[in-house]
């Protein structure tokens, strides 16, 4: 689909959300992938807003995850940009995948593939140019 805002390529995230919170299909893993700047973090501005997160959702580049409480689930946020080794934190992504009630969003995942189950949702976002993207999703069934 393409997506001509940033606006735009939010309340795509948000519909995703909502329809996860709502079908209450936990744990779910969303692996992101595209370019810096292509709307990954838009994107997974408007899920947490979907699944219902009050909190300001932010990068996680410099911290590497970070979670957010939402309506009956939990949003954790993953970036391993910088990460070649991601050592501990490969078990903290366990935990976080394998959880109950739980929504994990993985950016940069190329590091953890080997962590990432086989069902989980691949979301590719591809710049077009400066306004327009392609959002690609592929669900893989539990």
């Amino acid at each position: 689909m393409l997506i001509k805002s940033e606006k735009e390529m939010q309340k795509v995230g948000e519909e995703y959300g909502a329809k996860l919170l709502q079908q209450k299909n936990f744990p779910y893993v969303i692996e992101l992938l595209g370019d810096v700047g292509a709307g990954k973090t838009t994107f997974t501005r408007g899920l947490a807003k979907g699944l219902g997160v009050e909190d300001e959702l932010s990068s996680p580049s410099f911290t590497i995850s970070r979670s957010y409480s939402g309506k009956g689930c939990i949003l954790t946020h993953f970036d391993f940009y910088r990460i070649a080794d991601p050592g501990l934190m490969s078990e903290d992504l366990a935990e976080a995948v394998e959880a109950d009630s739980s929504v994990t969003v993985v950016e940069w995942g190329q590091s953890i593939q080997a962590i990432l189950p086989e069902s989980r949702a691949r979301i590719t976002i591809t710049y077009i140019d400066e306004n327009t993207r392609e959002l690609t999703i592929e669900e893989s069934k539990k």
